[in-house]
């Protein structure tokens, strides 16, 4: 079974009812009827009934399943404004802007999660990241115990004898672009769990760089030295290590060679990468040369689950993504 399979299958076991807010984009209603096909998901999708049931049958899909909620008719919407006006009246929005917001239908969406209406939100087709993310935050806050919000991708690249089976977890590639070293260990932990609670395997963390044991020195290694030390401190039991090159990291005679006796060269299934632009470049990397699944970016330390989608994805992407998301979301990854 593949490791999509088992993921779709894990899903089937707690059904999850996730939010689309982006109703009108052509990708989210083909993924969403294909999740539904498959029956691993409930989906709720938010917009404007008829055009978005017009929209499903010029395309030919089956929605019929899903539940579709108008901000503008609901029956609470007056509700969420008033919740979402309590939230944020503090940074001194008024009432009517407040209605004005939650008739977008992410912010509305957020407002279904947080009021314990749906299990999550997906989100990123056709927005941006940050569109995504700051009503997440406004509204549904950090996991408590979470300093830092972050995202990961999970990788399998296929015929590979690195990582577990070719099967790795990348943060964070697709939100914090310049963490410091306290940051980086923040990430290192998020990810860890979110790569046990996915492939239920134990976590062995590489702090990537450009050095392996001080092989160099400048103030980027420098800050993997210092974040792998943070990181030690504050996970003991975790087996990790730093700071490590690539091949060092993943590649067994090479880490024997670069870090002898470490815990994790040779052995790395979860790699922390230095900043975005190195994170983004690398999964990138991998997905396209290696041949590889590329799932996520999934978010790790909101308080409920939220996945934001690339905007290059395809319906295909997305049905990946919510698999992922879906497994995670039976915990929520950044406690």
């Amino acid at each position: 079974m593949t490791f999509i399979e088992t993921i779709k299958q894990k899903a089937k076991q707690n059904i999850k009812t996730i939010i689309l807010p982006e109703s009108e984009d052509k990708r989210v209603l083909e993924a969403a009827s294909k999740v539904m096909q498959e029956n691993f998901a409930n989906i709720i999708l938010i917009g404007n009934e008829q055009e978005v049931q017009k929209n499903a049958k010029e395309n030919n899909l089956d929605i019929t399943n899903a539940k579709i909620i108008n901000p503008e008719t609901s029956e609470k919407y007056e509700e969420y404004v008033n919740a979402f006006y309590e939230l944020r009246k503090a940074k001194g929005i008024t009432i009517e802007e407040a209605r004005k917001t939650l008739l977008q239908p992410i912010y509305f969406g957020m407002m279904m999660v947080k009021q314990g209406e749906a299990d999550g939100l997906v989100s990123g087709a056709c927005h941006s990241t940050a569109n995504t993310l700051r009503p997440a935050l406004q509204i549904l806050k950090t996991a408590p115990g979470t300093k830092l919000v972050s995202a990961f991708f999970t990788m399998v690249v296929p015929n590979c004898e690195y990582g577990e089976n070719g099967l790795f977890v990348f943060g964070d590639c697709g939100l914090v672009e310049n963490p410091s070293a306290e940051e980086l260990s923040e990430i290192a932990i998020s990810s860890s769990k979110s790569f046990k609670l996915l492939c239920e395997k134990e976590p062995k963390v590489a702090m990537l760089s450009y050095s392996t044991y001080g092989s160099a020195h400048s103030e980027l290694t420098e800050k993997v030295v210092e974040a792998t030390k943070i990181l030690k401190e504050k996970e003991p039991n975790l087996i990790c290590d730093g700071e490590l090159q690539l091949d060092a990291a993943i590649v067994p005679e090479v880490g024997k060679s670069k870090a002898p006796g470490s815990n994790v060269a040779g052995k790395a299934n979860t790699l922390i990468f230095p900043d975005l632009n190195s994170g983004n470049i690398g999964y990138k990397l991998v997905q396209r040369l290696a041949n590889a699944e590329a799932y996520g970016p999934l978010c790790q330390g909101i308080a409920k689950p939220v996945n934001d989608l690339s905007r290059g994805c395809s319906s295909e992407d997305i049905v990946r993504s919510y698999c992922n998301y879906l497994c995670s979301s039976t915990s929520t990854i950044g406690l």
